[in-house]
């Protein structure tokens, strides 16, 4: 019981990423430290927003926000009784913007694509009375592409910059009740950039991924039944990309974001568990970049786990209901937005 329904709620929780705060798309939790003996996963996701506005009340963006997908993958190993490893790929970061053309609106054609990608080696040191210290490095990459025509043709082209961070942790357990109770802290990483403008003007600038602290828990409230969450947070107020040679902010925020998860998990039988997650972002009310329209959002999410043998194949739903926002600058109203996601997880035990 405890492991499946463990299984599918940090399946939904990990669905919650996307359309979270700034350009988040993973929490960078380390529950994969959790499971039992020799284990691998794989995931995939894919969100289907909408979100559009008007400028002066009339004139409409059209739809900006592309569909997308995630994949993660990961793999942990035990060393002996008081060491567990894990290595984590995952898409921490990302954003996909397309303004349609031909509608008159300020930013019509406007495109922008931002990745990142980071590979994450962690360890888990267990100490006496059910105490664990977590710590890794994470080494991350980023590139991006941004093409703003109303602003006489502008384009920006970034090569891929890598650095490292770090994750340290501290968790505590009482399995017989399936109680966990787990505090990440994740570092900032500062990435040098080397980007073209207007396709020939070389140039350099630095940004900046956010520093987060992932509290997450979970217990047996009853017999096959268990209660999960988790809150985030992550100083989005340190990001941005500015051009050098305009100072336009192609995706700047100005606060930082509390994300909070909720859940019930519930074993059905020997093969089926199932979970319901509602999660809740702050709207903050500021104005927001024109490439980033959101503030804010509500959520739920439903998930399902079948386990067979050393196999676990769970999957996931998730609606998501987008904040109000009023863009910085043009002033545009992008209001009534929504989403939705899905998601595939297969786990294996050696």
């Amino acid at each position: 019981m405890k492991k499946a329904l463990t299984t599918v709620a940090s399946f939904v929780l990990g669905t919650t990423g996307a359309l979270a705060g700034g350009i988040e798309r993973s929490a960078q939790s380390v529950a994969i430290l959790f499971e039992e003996g020799r284990y691998a996963e794989f995931s995939l996701g894919y969100a289907s927003p909408t979100v559009s506005g008007l400028f002066l009340g009339a004139v409409p963006s059209g739809d900006m926000a592309p569909a997308y997908t995630t994949l993660s993958f990961g793999y942990k190993q035990p060393l002996g009784d008081k060491v567990d490893i894990a290595l984590i790929y995952e898409q921490p970061f990302a954003a996909d913007v397309a303004y349609p053309t031909g509608t008159g609106y300020p930013f019509e054609g406007s495109t922008a694509e931002l990745r990142a990608n980071s590979v994450t080696a962690v360890l888990r040191y267990k100490l006496p009375s059910n105490i664990s210290l977590i710590g890794g490095l994470r080494a991350q990459s980023i590139a991006g592409d941004v093409a703003i025509p109303f602003f006489a043709d502008y384009t920006l082209s970034t090569s891929t910059d890598y650095k490292l961070g770090y994750v340290v942790g501290v968790a505590w357990e009482k399995p017989e009740i399936a109680a966990r109770v787990s505090l990440t802290y994740n570092s900032e990483i500062t990435h040098d950039i080397e980007a073209v403008e207007y396709g020939a003007l070389d140039t350099k600038f630095d940004t900046t991924t956010p520093q987060s602290v992932n509290l997450e828990f979970q217990t047996g409230i009853a017999a096959d039944t268990l209660l999960f969450g988790s809150i985030r947070w992550a100083d989005w107020s340190v990001f941005d990309i500015i051009s050098p040679d305009t100072g336009l902010p192609g995706v700047d925020y100005e606060n930082d974001f509390t994300t909070y998860n909720l859940g019930v998990g519930r074993r059905f039988s020997d093969n089926w568990s199932a979970a319901i997650t509602l999660g809740y972002e702050a709207h903050k009310g500021d104005p927001v970049g024109n490439l980033g329209p959101t503030d804010g959002f509500r959520s739920i999410a439903i998930g399902a786990t079948y386990t067979e043998g050393k196999v676990k194949i769970t999957g996931g739903l998730r609606y998501v209901e987008i904040g109000d926002a009023i863009t910085r600058g043009v002033g545009s109203s992008f209001t009534d937005n929504s989403g939705w996601g899905a998601g595939l997880r297969v786990g294996y035990s050696f």
